[in-house]
């Protein structure tokens, strides 16, 4: 459970989301309907807080028995809402505001709406069930002929159903002898379903109002709702995913059964944050997926060589003649570089010996040049160190 909070003074009679599950809608029975956003409820932070509602529409005077949402996103759409005070009001949630109201002479139970908000029909528990059209044809005198829209004036726009003719009244109202306890439309928006409290789903055409056929399986019940939807195969649990006709479905492509668990009365958190949702996704054929993938080493060798190479070949504008040529060009090119470096090699080591011999020689007429020389054709060299040491040096004589 994610949230739980008091929306109503009384019971909630009548529940439902916006086609783009973006808002809820409630109908109680203190005559309130009140409109909520799914964003806001789920909302971690505000789960202790008493939430909001986005607005009330509180024009019906009696307990609220049916809601209908039109299509659209939350909140550009419009909304159906019927009481037990014999009416049906039109609203729009982007301005908080009604824009037509339609009286019945009966209370009404329970509504259903074309897909196309062309028509809406109203149905009472004496088994009278009115149809409602949401656009008339002109009646000015010197208009073309057209159609154009019925209400939206506000709240002094009133509609009577039992106040037209006859005449009207016949061709839109639909006689079912016992009570009604629930309405539906068909995808195709042609037929129309009713279930009854004896547990009768009557079939009806709605251009005609001709019943086309009774569905009797769950007589001696109730039927309490109706719906139309194509069929789901995730819960069937024995449908084959291949096309194939005449060939028995594998046990590897058959669909499971989508597991249904009980509710839980109470809100946990630890249960929230586990909370996940299973998803089945189609099966998708193998065989576009590898065709488009599988590209070997050796194609792609082969498919460089004959779309790059060519394309280098094409942009430079040579032959296989000039090709050789250059090639030739720039072998010597490299020959020539090379004899090139040889030189400076030998430039550059005869520099380095001149060099050398130099500084040799210059170190040696520096040695000669600190020595004494005697008559005897032999030089003295004394060598003394510092006084501190007091340690006598002998004399050397060494010829010149």
């Amino acid at each position: 459970m994610y949230h739980a909070w008091d929306a109503h003074y009384r019971q909630v009679n009548v529940l439902r989301f916006t086609h783009d599950s973006a808002a809820l809608v409630s109908g109680s029975e203190d005559s309130a309907v009140s409109v909520w956003s799914i964003s806001s409820l789920l909302d971690d932070g505000s789960q202790n807080d008493l939430p909001s509602p986005f607005c009330t529409l509180t024009d019906h005077t009696l307990p609220v028995t049916d809601i209908l949402c039109g299509i659209g996103l939350f909140p550009t759409c419009r909304i159906l809402t019927a009481s037990v005070d014999h009416s049906v009001k039109l609203w729009d949630l982007s301005s908080h505001t009604l824009l037509t109201t339609f009286q019945f002479p009966h209370p009404i139970k329970v509504l259903a709406w074309d897909v196309t908000e062309r028509l809406f029909f109203a149905a009472s528990e004496d088994g009278s069930i009115h149809q409602v059209n949401l656009f008339r044809q002109r009646e000015e005198k010197f208009a073309r002929n057209g159609l154009e829209a019925v209400g939206g004036a506000g709240v002094t726009d009133i509609i009577r159903i039992d106040g037209e003719g006859q005449e009207n009244s016949r061709k839109r109202l639909i006689s079912v002898s016992q009570p009604i306890t629930t309405l539906a439309i068909s995808l195709t928006s042609s037929l129309l379903l009713v279930g009854t409290a004896t547990g009768l789903i009557q079939i009806y055409d709605i251009a005609s109002h001709q019943l086309l056929r009774t569905i009797s399986t769950h007589k001696g019940f109730s039927i309490t709702h109706l719906s139309t939807m194509l069929k789901p195969p995730d819960l069937v649990g024995h449908v084959s995913l291949s096309l194939g006709t005449g060939s028995t479905p594998d046990a590897r492509e058959s669909i499971p059964v989508k597991p249904v668990t009980p509710f839980q009365r109470m809100r946990d958190p630890k249960a929230r944050e586990l909370h996940e949702v299973a998803i089945m996704l189609p099966a998708q054929p193998s065989r576009s997926t590898e065709a488009f993938f599988e590209y070997s080493t050796d194609e792609l060798l082969r498919d460089h060589a004959v779309f790059v190479k060519a394309a280098d070949i094409a942009g430079s504008g040579t032959t296989g003649v000039s090709l050789q040529s250059r090639v030739t060009e720039l072998e010597s090119e490299v020959s020539k570089l090379r004899e090139q470096l040889g030189k400076a090699k030998g430039i550059n080591d005869t520099m380095w010996e001149t060099i050398v011999q130099k500084m040799v020689t210059e170190t040696k007429e520096g040695k000669g040049k600190g020595k004494g020389a005697s008559d005897d054709g032999f030089v003295a060299l004394d060598d003394e160190d510092d006084d501190s040491e007091g340690v006598s040096r002998r004399r050397k004589r060494t010829r010149s």
